[in-house]
């Protein structure tokens, strides 16, 4: 059995807490009590932690099925600090994605977190704890994406709506893996650079309309397009793609995901498919996050922009991601010298 040193363990711990909806000065770091782990679940002293636009909405007040007073965070990062079922050895590193984190239960926003065995996915690497933070949930959601929800095969175009968000950004590498021509918009043409960088083939301005764009460069439309903007581009995105090819619906960058009176004749173009993507730690097997951490350790994939805050400093993040200030993954790290390294730092200490 692998139990916590009891002996030496904190009694409390830091994390971040949402008490009720709101701007980021919800955000409030609070000193909690140190969590205790059931059978069949495990204790994770957490490293780093993604940010995602499910938190945004989550604090927002747009999610549903959440109850307050809740320490966010659908993702994290960090090294087994106790396992009553043995499942896991005391120290083992692993990732925990979804599954209900930082809505039903307390997330990654804290300096442990306590999570069912089954959505822990164990890894060995030595890459910087930012880094790693960066990885699961993107990787996690990528890869369904291009698998479950696309079927993406070698040979064929996809279009990605949002392409410099952190999803975008990894799907782009993945696709490219796979063999597929990578079409990406942007907004913004000076991150134009950036997403070559990353696997894209044909960047696209998004003016609002990019269908056409799209069919100067694949006439009769891409076949595959991954729409992570929300319902206000999904009418073009599915124009944008080609008879008997697919639309997979996985992000909602807008904060919009509802499709009011929706009439399906009219709605989807005749031939298209629309689909959609929402999954878990299962669809990410440890072997596959394993590999892809292997690679970008040996530099074959790279991660991607990764901008780093201190745990104190989630107000700061949120209204970051909130306002689209940056580009890239953020990630929240819960040792001050974690901060520096491979990420472009933000955060109260230094400035």
């Amino acid at each position: 059995m692998s139990t916590a040193d009891t002996t030496s363990q904190p009694r409390t711990m830091r994390a971040i807490v949402l008490s009720q909806p709101g701007g980021p000065e919800n955000l409030v770091l609070t000193q909690l009590p140190l969590p205790q782990p059931k059978p069949g679940w495990v204790r994770i002293a957490v490293r780093a932690f993604g940010l995602n636009r499910s938190e945004l909405h989550t604090r927002l007040g747009l999610a549903q099925g959440v109850t307050f007073p809740r320490v966010l965070g659908i993702e994290a990062v960090g090294v087994v600090d106790a396992c009553p079922d043995g499942r896991f050895a005391r120290g083992q590193q692993v990732a925990t994605v979804l599954g209900g984190m930082g809505r039903v239960f307390d997330g990654g926003y804290a300096e442990f977190v306590v999570v069912p065995c089954e959505q822990t996915i164990p890894f060995t690497s030595t890459l910087p704890w930012a880094t790693l933070g960066a990885i699961p949930e993107t990787l996690q959601t990528a890869y369904g994406s291009l698998g479950i929800g696309l079927d993406l095969q070698a040979g064929q175009t996809l279009l990605i709506r949002g392409g410099t968000s952190a999803l975008g950004l990894a799907t782009a590498r993945l696709a490219k893996d796979r063999g597929g021509t990578v079409l990406a918009t942007t907004r913004q043409a000076d991150r134009a650079a950036t997403l070559r960088a990353n696997g894209v083939d044909h960047v696209i301005v998004d003016d609002g309309e990019v269908a056409r764009a799209v069919r100067q460069i694949v006439p009769d439309g891409v076949d595959a397009a991954l729409e992570l903007v929300g319902t206000p581009t999904l009418p073009d995105t599915l124009r944008a793609t080609r008879v008997h090819g697919t639309v997979c619906f996985t992000g909602m960058l807008s904060n919009q995901w509802i499709v009011e009176q929706f009439y399906p004749i009219d709605y989807i173009p005749r031939g298209v498919r629309l689909t959609a993507y929402g999954g878990g730690a299962k669809d990410l097997p440890a072997p596959v996050l394993q590999t892809y951490l292997d690679r970008v350790a040996a530099g074959s994939i790279a991660v991607g922009p990764v901008h780093t805050y201190a745990l104190d400093d989630m107000a700061h993040a949120h209204a970051d991601m909130e306002h689209n200030r940056v580009f890239g993954k953020l990630v929240g790290v819960t040792h001050v010298h974690d901060l520096t390294g491979t990420a472009t730092v933000h955060n109260s200490i230094e400035s």
